[in-house]
């Protein structure tokens, strides 16, 4: 794609970026296929290449945003299905959320989207003022009725019920079980510390069962991938720091005991921290340090495969519908391994038709464009549903939100079924729905 930013322009560092992204894309069109709100809506400003052209042309001639490019760029989900589609390496992601940074700077919007936009970004970052946001939905239930759009949308994705605060979430060092093979952080997250606590409890116990100390570092917490997603980019860029420092404190380089991984296991998270490198690549004090910390980062179940897992210790054998996130299989490029670990463990894995589409959920896209979100879930379970699965596992508590309240079978973290099989106790989600007489214990010879 030819362009035409000035030298004087080309001296911000985002928008020298931003040129190369656009002169990468040679309009073949390949991304409308797998592009989620094209295949729903038909239009061409819905879809990656469409929205390209309409960043292109704010960008190059410096001019605010207009409604109708606000339009089109709030319905993207940040999937990034278009940049696993795409044949010439167009980096989509890095191009939207540039530019969503410059709508934010740029466009005012209505009163009441600015106000919601806000509240997401105040709350969800923050366990404690999110518990007592969902308490309060969950007071609010009798008036859904009532309500539409946005708000409705709120109250329908609230649990009906939350568990308690878990200690493993507490900054503290967890020992590994017999001796140390490995020390790893892990991101304990902000909203999965509240919607599902088992998911950390989980990984936690099969690092140790595998010998691996687990760190919750001091200073660490929101990813900064949901300001990020929304343009806010001071907001996500102080988040992203603090993590870095806190992490960097804990490597051999920052003076710690060192660290062989960064462990994350909500995909979406580890898609951000994976990108921190770029993210503060022109900062003087934190490069070096970002550097780092991203090359440490690994999904759960990346690290499980490298560390080798365990043989299962009881059979298993249900029929497992693997829903891989798209931050998962499109922004770290992770398309077989929780997959692997499943089958090793014992499941009967089956792909979901249509798997590269999005189910909805995106961050807070299922609050922000609650309609578009929806279709995507029914289009997502009625595809899942083909699979008769007895289980729907994925790595993304985002995911299990989006689909679990609406699903004939009972949504749970990979790492949950993992942990289960190798020793663990049976997922709560499954608690009621799946015969725990159905896991028979195995022998295991000793190595």
């Amino acid at each position: 794609m030819q362009t035409n930013f000035t030298d004087e322009q080309l001296q911000d560092p985002d928008l020298r970026e931003s040129n190369k992204i656009l002169r990468t894309c040679v309009h073949c069109g390949f991304c409308t296929a797998t592009c989620p709100t094209f295949v729903l809506l038909g239009d061409e400003l819905d879809s990656p290449r469409g929205r390209i052209y309409l960043i292109k042309d704010m960008l190059e001639n410096g001019k605010p945003a207009t409604a109708r490019v606000v339009k089109h760029l709030d319905r993207c989900l940040s999937c990034m299905s278009c940049m696993t589609t795409c044949p010439s390496g167009v980096h989509y992601a890095h191009l939207v959320d540039h530019a969503r940074g410059y709508i934010e700077a740029t466009y005012t919007r209505p009163w009441h989207d600015r106000a919601l936009r806000w509240l997401l970004c105040e709350l969800i970052p923050r366990p404690t003022l999110f518990r007592w946001s969902l308490r309060s939905a969950q007071l609010a239930q009798p008036l859904k009725g009532l309500m539409r759009g946005r708000m409705r949308a709120m109250l329908e994705l609230a649990p009906k019920s939350l568990p308690k605060p878990s200690p493993v979430d507490r900054p503290q060092v967890i020992p590994a079980e017999g001796p140390r093979r490995a020390r790893v952080a892990i991101l304990t997250g902000c909203a999965q510390r509240v919607l599902d606590t088992n998911i950390n409890e989980a990984t936690v116990r099969l690092l140790t069962r595998h010998g691996v100390e687990v760190v919750v570092a001091d200073g660490m917490g929101c990813c900064g991938s949901l300001p990020h997603h929304l343009g806010k980019l001071e907001d996500s860029h102080a988040k992203a720091a603090a993590n870095i420092e806190a992490w960097w404190k804990e490597t051999e380089a920052g003076g710690g005991p060192g660290l062989d991984a960064i462990v994350i296991n909500a995909s979406g998270c580890g898609t951000t921290v994976k990108d921190y490198a770029f993210v503060f690549r022109e900062d003087a004090k934190l490069k070096d340090k970002a550097e780092a910390i991203s090359a440490l980062t690994r999904d759960v179940t990346e690290y499980l495969l490298e560390i080798g897992v365990m043989p299962p210790t009881r059979r298993t054998g249900h029929t497992v519908a693997y829903h891989s996130a798209c931050s998962m299989q499109h922004g770290q490029q992770l398309k077989t391994q929780p997959q692997r670990l499943l089958t090793e463990a014992g499941f009967k894995v089956k792909g979901v038709p249509e798997g590269h589409l999005c189910c909805g959920s995106a961050g807070v896209y299922n609050v922000l464009q609650p309609k578009i979100a929806n279709q995507l879930r029914t289009r997502k379970l009625a595809n899942i549903a083909k699979t008769q699965p007895a289980i729907i596992a994925t790595g993304n508590v985002g995911c299990m939100t989006q689909l679990g309240p609406h699903s004939e079978a009972p949504v749970v973290h990979t790492v949950e079924l993992i942990d289960w099989a190798t020793g663990g106790p049976l997922p709560k989600g499954l608690a009621g729905r799946i015969e725990e007489t159905a896991a028979e214990p195995v022998q295991v010879a000793a190595s």
